[in-house]
């Protein structure tokens, strides 16, 4: 754990993970979690959970905009009612206004995992997860372009590159974010 000078205040921090799907945020928190010894929220879980159906299922049967809904619904639920210090998001939720106040309102800090294109894409291709608004290369491309410059907002920002392991980037992020 990094040294702190204020150990309550490192105690009480909490991170809200933002990036595009594929960068590595579930992985990431998970070891943010071990490395903090804290708890850790997967936002997409949380929703899957509670909807009983699966992202893809609810985007594919109620389309994007409910899906949001639902999703902004749930992300007021986590924040209020979990103790998580670490919450992963889902690759669109940080794009959406009033989650980004959500977060901000609930004094949690935003971290960027900032990757290449080509870094994410070949995560989501060898990945089991299903991704629904990413089917296609060309679709990704476009939706990752489209977000860019909103992930941008985050407090933090970390370049995730090939060389790093997504353990390496969680003791980064515990340095720098929790010092």
């Amino acid at each position: 754990m990094a040294n702190s000078n204020n150990n309550d205040e490192e105690r009480v921090k909490r991170v809200a993970l933002t990036g595009f799907m594929g960068v590595g945020k579930t992985s990431i928190a998970r070891h943010l979690a071990h490395l903090l010894r804290c708890e850790r929220l997967d936002l997409d879980i949380f929703i899957e959970t509670n909807a009983k159906k699966s992202v893809g299922q609810i985007i594919d049967a109620q389309g994007i905009d409910e899906y949001r809904r639902i999703e902004t619904e749930n992300l007021k639920l986590a924040l209020a009612r979990t103790s998580a210090r670490i919450i992963s998001l889902g690759g669109g939720a940080w794009t959406v206004a009033e989650n980004r106040d959500l977060i901000r309102h609930e004094g949690v800090t935003s971290v960027w995992l900032n990757a290449s294109f080509m870094h994410c894409w070949n995560n989501i291709r060898f990945s089991k997860k299903e991704r629904p608004l990413a089917r296609d290369k060309a679709s990704a491309r476009r939706l990752f372009d489209e977000r860019k410059d909103v992930y941008a907002l985050a407090d933090w920002h970390f370049v995730v590159k090939q060389d790093l392991t997504s353990f390496e980037i969680a003791r980064q992020i515990v340095d720098e974010v929790f010092s």
